[in-house]
């Protein structure tokens, strides 16, 4: 996918505008979020016709190669590395400015929802995150298969609110709690699984999952001493593989 994330074009309507947009970004037309700056207008005295003209931004990050194998740590596999320190007023900043960047996403989507601003259960040595709940009737593509449409949404707000801001942007969007009842069942589910492993001495492998997710099952397990966890696999196939330890001593 082309690096570009927003560009304009015009066209002798809106949709050849868009059409146009999606062919120099090099994406789908549901990979866009589309905006429109100006509608057609018949010129006075009939002498042709004012273009349309609209702003094209890519609501999916591009894909890049991820590692062979990674072992559980404080690593953000959303895109997150290290720790940043910031201050409670630079934290609530960057909760009013994502907000809004959020809002605007939301309309020029057409979608009408409330946004509920947080702080999220902060890991020992992360800064202080912020969790973005969409709550409205009706938001289930905001979702996705597996939550990609989700993760792209945030992806493009983290973004946007990361250059208004001029430093990184820590924060999480979810539509209507979706994440949070996410996360419990994925930690349920990884001291189940790690259990299953240290019982039948083998390595048990989980299903594929997006790597926020997969980070969630590395950390539920990082401080069990009898597994490690390490994530395997390319693209939509990656999946955590949790190895009891005396396996790997044996």
């Amino acid at each position: 996918m082309s690096q570009l994330l927003s560009v304009e074009s015009t066209g002798a309507d809106i949709e050849s505008a868009i059409a146009k947009g999606i062919q120099e970004l090099g994406v789908s037309r549901e990979q866009v979020i589309v905006e429109v700056l100006e509608e057609p207008v018949r010129r006075l005295l009939g002498l042709g016709v004012k273009p349309a003209r609209v702003r094209l931004t890519v609501i999916r990050a591009p894909e890049t190669p991820a590692p062979a194998a990674e072992v559980a740590s404080f690593e953000d596999e959303d895109g997150e590395e290290g720790a940043e320190l910031i201050s409670e007023q630079q934290s609530a900043e960057a909760a009013q400015v994502s907000k809004a960047v959020l809002r605007r996403l939301l309309q020029a989507m057409g979608i009408r929802a409330t946004i509920r601003a947080q702080p999220a259960q902060q890991q020992s040595g992360e800064p202080q995150h912020w969790t973005l709940d969409v709550r409205g009737a009706g938001l289930s593509e905001l979702i996705g298969r597996r939550g990609e449409t989700l993760a792209a949404l945030q992806y493009i707000t983290r973004l946007i609110t990361s250059r208004q801001l001029g430093r990184r942007a820590y924060l999480v969007v979810d539509v209507n709690g979706y994440k949070a009842r996410r996360e419990v069942i994925l930690r349920r589910l990884a001291l189940r699984m790690a259990e299953q492993a240290i019982q039948s001495g083998r390595t048990v492998s989980m299903e594929p999952m997006p790597p926020h997710e997969r980070r969630i099952v590395h950390l539920a397990l990082k401080d069990n001493p009898n597994v490690s966890t390490e994530s395997v696999g390319e693209g939509d196939d990656r999946r955590v593989t949790i190895v009891p330890r005396r396996q790997q001593q044996s």
